[in-house]
């Protein structure tokens, strides 16, 4: 029997100082097949970094935004029947996917996104709270960890939810057109770390940029155009 081709998918953004230790962690995970670095117009050395930690790098040359960036990519590598998107700021945390991964691999979920432990100096978890509101009137999931990037999902589910939402989007969206679709999805604890978005101005740029985000991809749900 052939084993599954098990891709992970890194969109990165100026991660050069994190993405060689998530990649390391990515490649020991034994069901892996590929990482693939998807570099979202990063002005640091972040693709060079991921090519010699043995990831393939795809650069988007001008920011397209994290959803744009993954769409981009799907859209040249060829198809996997399992993919594991993870953010690029991971670190050897990274490991932490094996049991997200395995719960896909065996069969027990069609999408499985990690549970991420509460991050001290974060943010007040607003946007997150909404999301998870949203998505539960949207598609009736009762889950906590709406904007979780870190998750493993099988190549059909993915590709009955394409094309991808834009920008910070992608993960609120993806849980709702799959459990639309009927696919079930869970979520489930995982040992993972990851840079804090803080509480200072550039924080609080950053989750309005999400929330925007996150509304532009959740209005056509609502309005049945999705």
């Amino acid at each position: 029997m052939t084993a599954p081709r098990v891709v992970a998918l890194v969109p990165a953004h100026n991660e050069a100082d994190r993405i060689g230790g998530t990649i390391a962690a990515l490649r020991s995970l034994p069901a892996l097949t590929e990482v693939v670095v998807v570099d979202d117009g990063s002005d640091d050395t972040t693709a060079s970094v991921a090519l010699a930690a043995g990831a393939s790098v795809f650069k988007v040359r001008r920011r397209a935004g994290k959803g744009g960036a993954l769409e981009g990519a799907l859209r040249r590598i060829a198809p996997a029947d399992v993919w594991l998107l993870a953010d690029g700021d991971l670190g050897a945390s990274a490991r932490g996917l094996s049991a997200v991964l395995s719960e896909v691999l065996e069969g027990r979920a069609d999408m499985a996104i990690a549970v991420l432990p509460p991050v001290q100096g974060g943010g007040f978890g607003l946007v997150k709270r909404a999301a998870a509101r949203a998505i539960r009137l949207l598609s009736g999931f009762e889950g906590h960890e709406s904007l979780s990037g870190q998750r493993a999902v099988t190549g059909e589910t993915l590709a009955a939810c394409r094309p991808v939402a834009r920008g910070f989007g992608v993960e609120a969206a993806l849980t709702i057109d799959a459990v639309r679709r009927g696919f079930r999805v869970v979520e489930l604890e995982a040992g993972l770390s990851h840079r804090p978005t803080g509480r200072d101005l550039q924080g609080f740029a950053h989750r309005g940029r999400q929330g925007l985000d996150i509304l532009l991809a959740l209005v056509p749900r609502a309005l049945g155009l999705r």
